[in-house]
């Protein structure tokens, strides 16, 4: 079971724009073999963060409108967002430290 919370296109407003937390949101699918790869640090650091960063997951496949606001068209996508307003992406899968850091960094 992950860490990272589900999000849907239909609570993508208040699940994330309207968090209290910095958010990072991974844009992910089930046939995507990259975004299998991240899922285990995206939980390690959902379990590492809790409290200062809110981690969620958004199924691209499942949840269209979303990814198409933000131009997601490539995954994993990863946002960093901030009081509604994305403060840095992350494309592809990247060593966990990297990862951490790079997140670490902008929240």
């Amino acid at each position: 079971m992950s860490k990272a919370a589900d999000v849907t296109d239909a609570v993508w407003d208040t699940a994330v724009l309207q968090s209290e937390l910095p958010v990072l949101v991974d844009f992910w699918a089930e046939w995507c073999g990259p975004c299998k790869a991240m899922s285990p640090y995206v939980d390690k650091l959902a379990d590492e963060t809790a409290g200062k960063l809110k981690v969620v997951k958004l199924n691209t496949q499942d949840n269209p409108d979303v990814p198409a606001r933000y131009g997601i068209n490539a995954i994993p996508t990863f946002l960093i967002i901030k009081k509604g307003e994305v403060v840095h992406q992350i494309v592809g899968s990247q060593p966990y430290e990297k990862f951490k850091l790079t997140v670490l960094s902008k929240i």
